[in-house]
């Protein structure tokens, strides 16, 4: 049998034809990792084709689902599943071999995922980390100032030239206050401020012959020690008031005064 040279170019040029048909098949045989490929190809083919296709497709993985009861996926394929699905409408009634709350928590840890890249490379640019004296200052200031929020705090060691952020400093506020715990009680006022009290009262007892004697009393309240008393029959305005002038000599006096609501103390 003889070829004409014709025929054999014709031949030839099918031959080429048939093999570039076979290998883009495998290029895009479902299954191998050429999606953007497979989509491209899609462009070409008619909407009846697709529609069939998916169908055989769709089949197909309801026969492997009754075989394979958890497929076991890849992290590739858990955040192409959540792309895709971000794109599709009809996302839910797409699924076959996962359920629909499955790709919501995967979008859930991508999203969780994506922001702790972000957090960490802001910390790797930003501040360096607190220095222990800082820390520890801040765990004072919190015990000490049950009232003061993270703001206040944030305030007062900008004026140390320190500057440390809300969220930081209320991590350690809570480390230092049980959460619904007053924030300021009466005896934590006179454990922060004792060495800044006083207190005064007037003790009424009786001489030999029962008469009445008035004893005027300050005490400081951090050390118990007795600051001044003085003796009289008739506590006056003018008598209590020397009182304090001798008790507070050199104009150095407490930064608080606690009396009750005795008459004795005047206007």
């Amino acid at each position: 049998m003889s070829f004409s040279p014709f025929s054999f170019v014709r031949m030839s040029i099918d031959f080429v034809c048939q093999a570039a048909k076979q290998r883009l098949r495998q290029w895009t045989k479902p299954g191998n990792h050429a999606l953007v490929l497979n989509a491209a190809m899609d462009l070409t083919r008619s909407k009846p084709e697709l529609v069939l296709e998916n169908m055989l497709l769709r089949q197909q993985l309801i026969v492997l689902k009754r075989q394979v009861k958890r497929p076991r996926l890849t992290r590739r394929d858990r955040t192409l599943l959540v792309l895709l699905a971000s794109k599709v409408p009809t996302w839910k009634q797409a699924l076959v071999i996962v359920q629909p709350e499955t790709v919501l928590r995967w979008h859930r840890d991508l999203f969780r995922w994506v922001w702790r890249g972000k957090s960490r490379s802001k910390c790797r640019r930003g501040k360096p980390p607190l220095t222990g004296d800082i820390i520890t200052l801040i765990k004072r200031i919190a015990k000490e100032n049950r009232s003061w929020g993270a703001e206040r705090i944030r305030g007062e060691l900008l004026k140390l030239d320190v500057q440390v952020s809300k969220s930081t400093i209320q991590k350690y506020i809570y480390e230092m206050r049980r959460p619904g715990a007053p924030k300021q009680i009466w005896a934590t006022f006179l454990r922060n401020h004792a060495r800044e009290i006083w207190a005064c009262d007037f003790l009424q007892t009786y001489d030999l012959f029962f008469r009445t004697l008035f004893v005027f009393v300050i005490i400081e309240l951090g050390s118990r020690r007795l600051v001044h008393f003085g003796v009289t029959r008739n506590p006056t305005d003018a008598w209590l008031a020397q009182q304090l002038r001798e008790a507070t000599p050199f104009g150095v006096g407490p930064r608080y005064l606690i009396r009750d609501n005795d008459r004795k103390y005047g206007s």
